[in-house]
């Protein structure tokens, strides 16, 4: 039996430097190329009625790269931020985040805060922005909170700490750029996602590539542990 569409689509948007060599541009051309592709499948996604899109904007580990290039995405992670509130209201998105807040720099905190208060009553599609994200940080900050709680671990528990409690599980996981790794994303969410690898480098997606995707999805069966 066919599954129904994905209420959550997780996307690891990989390729923009490659896609940026490729054409004998800076890593710089490649990551502002990756931002419009970022925009056309948020566009897709809401136009077809997915309810939550996350996207893995900054992870844990990309503060291993070079100055340069991380001073480069925060600016651009803010000026996002900052100039596409008509895009989140003309659409209804509702944009939340994902990581570890406090450890971003002030401005982009700010960012980040505001666009989530100015869009909350928005009842469209919901974009779980993962920025300073990795997912074994999340579960250990979502354990720290059990504790300082004083509540039992369990797997409920750990649900109800994590960043976006609210948003159910990854059901489709995309990841772009020919790589077939989670590397670190939503590592309790996917738990049971279906898995969805491309060659296509993230700057190339456009919506076309989403449904591909989505129809992908909804042509498995899954079972979840059990026989049918």
């Amino acid at each position: 039996m066919a599954s129904e569409m994905p209420a959550h689509i997780g996307v690891i948007m990989d390729g923009n430097g490659r896609w940026a060599k490729n054409r004998g541009q800076n890593r710089s051309a490649g990551h502002r190329e990756g931002l419009n592709a970022a925009k056309a499948v948020v566009k897709a996604a809401s136009d077809m009625g997915i309810k939550y899109l996350s996207l893995y904007v900054f992870s844990t580990e990309n503060w291993k790269r070079t100055e340069d290039e991380v001073s480069f995405l925060m600016v651009l992670i803010k000026s996002y931020l900052k100039k596409e509130y008509q895009f989140y209201k003309d659409n209804s998105i509702r944009v939340v985040h994902s990581g570890d807040l406090k450890k971003l720099p002030a401005d982009i905190q700010k960012e980040i805060s505001t666009v989530s208060e100015q869009t909350a009553s928005f009842d469209g599609l919901t974009v779980n922005l993962l920025i300073n994200y990795g997912g074994q940080d999340e579960i250990v900050r979502a354990a720290n909170k059990c504790i300082e709680k004083g509540s039992p671990i369990t797997a409920e528990t750990l649900t109800a700490s994590l960043d976006n409690p609210q948003i159910p599980p990854v059901d489709l996981m995309i990841r772009t750029g020919g790589e077939k790794r989670i590397s670190n994303f939503l590592i309790w969410q996917t738990a049971y996602a279906e898995l969805y690898f491309t060659e296509k480098l993230w700057p190339d997606w456009t919506g076309e590539d989403l449904q591909k995707a989505v129809d992908s999805f909804t042509n498995r069966e899954r079972r979840f542990g059990g026989v049918k």
